[in-house]
This record gives structure tokens, C-alpha cells and sequence, in this order.
């Protein structure tokens, strides 16, 4: 299963404010850019991951998760679903509390794992699509 709704609304209403958005960089024609403006339209405050580790919407950036020197609650990802286990592995090991791999990007061995961790997570789904149905 990619995701229920209490899961999904869990996430965004119980597990925490800071998102990290791992494919998040300066470039406005990427999906990543704009949903991360919608998180923070709602609330969230979002850490930028690229390697770039650029400044996006006010926010510093970090290369890896690792790197991020706070808390991180949940982790938001845009990367391709080949990369995307690996990010799963890194938020697991970062202690981030979910996991949510955006539209398109899918690898249930992850998913298993992560869940497997305690994580909460969500596949192939998009916060910014699903925030405002919270309403």
C-alpha cells in the first residue's frame, strides 16, 4: 500500500514542522520548488537537501541529510525512485519520524524497510495535494 489516509494525515497534522525536501534546490521550474513553498504556506518549515545545498525560500541548505545539524520530522523526497531507498535509508538513520517519497517516485523495498524502522510513510503521493484537503 502506498498510503492511507490516516497515515497521510498523521504526517502532516502529528509528527512535526520541519520537513526536509531532499531534490529541493533554487531552480523554480522544479515540482519540488513549489511544493515546498506550499508546505510553508501551511506551516511547515522546510530544510532544503540538494548537493547545491542552496538557499531556497529563506531557508539554508544542506548537502545530505546528515548534514542538517536540528531535528528533522519528516523527510520529503524528489529524487528518482532508484535514488529513493537510499534517502529512505539516510532518514532512518537521521532519526526523521516519516517519509514521504513524492508523485512518481516508488520503491516498495523501501517503503518495507522504512515502515519496518517505525517510520511513517508515503509513496507516490504529494503533501501539497494533500495538505489542503486537510482543511
Amino acid at each position: 500500500m502506498h498510503a492511507d489516509q490516516a497515515t497521510i494525515r498523521r504526517i502532516l497534522t502529528e509528527l512535526g514542522d520541519t520537513w526536509a525536501v531532499v531534490g529541493l534546490s533554487a531552480n523554480q521550474q522544479r515540482a519540488a520548488y513549489g511544493v515546498a513553498e506550499t508546505l510553508q504556506r501551511y506551516g511547515k518549515r522546510i530544510v532544503p537537501v540538494h548537493p547545491k545545498a542552496e538557499t531556497v525560500h529563506g531557508e539554508v541548505g544542506y548537502p545530505t541529510l546528515e548534514a542538517v545539524p536540528f531535528k528533522i520530522d519528516v523527510v520529503d523526497v524528489f529524487v528518482r525512485s532508484e535514488l529513493a531507498g537510499a534517502v529512505a535509508d539516510e532518514a532512518v538513520a537521521v532519526g526523521a519520524q516519516a517519509v514521504w517519497f513524492q508523485l512518481g517516485v516508488v520503491d516498495d523495498d523501501a517503503a518495507h524497510r522504512t515502515r519496518a524502522a517505525g517510520l511513517a510513510m508515503v509513496m507516490n503521493r504529494c503533501p501539497a495535494i494533500e495538505i489542503p484537503r486537510l482543511a
